[in-house]
């Protein structure tokens, strides 16, 4: 799958941006109100108490905050943070020393939660609930269990894919939270906090046109400013306003409510070849050569969110908003069921 600029996953140089912009405590962190302050609550308790906080699992779509807000849980405790992902972690043993290393209280962020292997997870089960590794070593008639005590630590799990979790697994996680996309008043504020520590020169509107196309994630918006603040620079003697901002973004194809040639493409399959749905997933995955978990992990959430695609029992179908947004006429009112929550 080609990168696109209004993809919420991370993407080659983002990592030093999103370091350098990344809130470093709750007070700083922008939007996700509720959650942060059942976070507040919990990180208050378990330090008058002296304990590590309870296993906390994180879901939601991409480059909403996942990972700064368990570096930011870390900071607040006052603890160290062991930083790891599904994928890496491909043997219990890889896990066992993981576990051993780890100090009084810390906290271990696993990203990609759900790509853990089942007998890596088995490993954990007895280390989150009663703090010891258990293993088998050597084969055959060998074979032996071996049982190890390690130090009282909180597991923060993030994952896009919050079904693809065991039961095993979620079950033991105490506090389980979605992040959601932000809206339109946070994203403002995320690009205007954006704009001071990247010394920029931005006028209000030229930040309103960016925070409208970042698809209510704080990673687009940070890809896009730093997009954006490369044209002013070229063409428009470094100050972001709103017709550099909109003349940029147009040149990267982003339309004014962050879709890009990617999102039309699905729309408009659904609209000219299957009459505005209802269509399966698996069906527009073939027409449009992209596999069907892409589309319903990458493309549908902003789509649904805006309201541009409903999900039936018979498949996706097209609602009015999303013609009239195409320009395209609508017809009937078998599609009409949405409208538009972000903007």
């Amino acid at each position: 799958m080609e990168q696109r600029i209004v993809s919420g996953d991370s993407q080659e140089g983002d990592n030093t941006l999103d370091t350098s912009l990344r809130p470093r405590s709750l007070a700083e962190y922008v939007g996700q109100d509720l959650i942060k302050s059942t976070l507040q609550i919990g990180i208050t308790a378990a330090r008058q108490r002296g304990e590590p906080l309870d296993h906390l699992l994180l879901y939601g779509p991409p480059g909403l905050g996942k990972t700064t807000l368990a570096n930011i849980m870390a900071t607040e405790m006052g603890v160290q943070i062991k930083t790891t992902s599904g994928p890496a972690i491909e043997r219990p043993g890889d896990m066992v020393a993981i576990l051993t290393q780890l100090h009084q209280d810390d906290i271990l962020f696993v990203d990609e939660i759900h790509r853990l292997s089942r007998v890596v997870e088995e490993v954990l089960y007895p280390a989150l609930e009663d703090f010891f590794v258990s293993w088998v070593i050597d084969k055959g008639l060998k074979a032996r269990s071996m049982n190890l005590s390690i130090k009282p630590f909180t597991l923060i799990g993030a994952t896009t894919r919050y079904g693809m979790l065991s039961a095993p697994l979620r079950n033991r996680f105490g506090s389980v939270h979605r992040l959601e996309f932000y809206d339109s008043a946070a994203m403002r504020t995320i690009v205007e906090r954006s704009v001071r520590i990247m010394d920029i020169q931005a006028e209000p509107a030229g930040i309103k046109a960016i925070a409208k196309r970042a698809r209510g994630t704080p990673r687009v918006a940070n890809r896009l400013l730093r997009r954006v603040r490369d044209y002013a620079q070229v063409v428009a003697d470094n100050v972001i306003t709103e017709d550099v901002a909109d003349a940029a973004l147009a040149q990267l194809e982003v339309d004014d409510l962050g879709l890009d040639s990617i999102d039309r493409k699905v729309m408009l399959t659904i609209i000219e070849k299957f009459g505005g749905g209802p269509v399966g997933l698996d069906t527009i995955a073939a027409s449009i050569s992209e596999e069907s978990e892409t589309i319903e992990d990458v493309y549908e959430p902003y789509l649904l969110q805006l309201g541009f695609l409903d999900k039936t029992p018979r498949g996706r179908v097209a609602t009015r908003n999303a013609y009239e947004h195409l320009g395209i006429e609508f017809e009937g009112d078998k599609n009409d069921t949405l409208q538009p929550t972000l903007f």
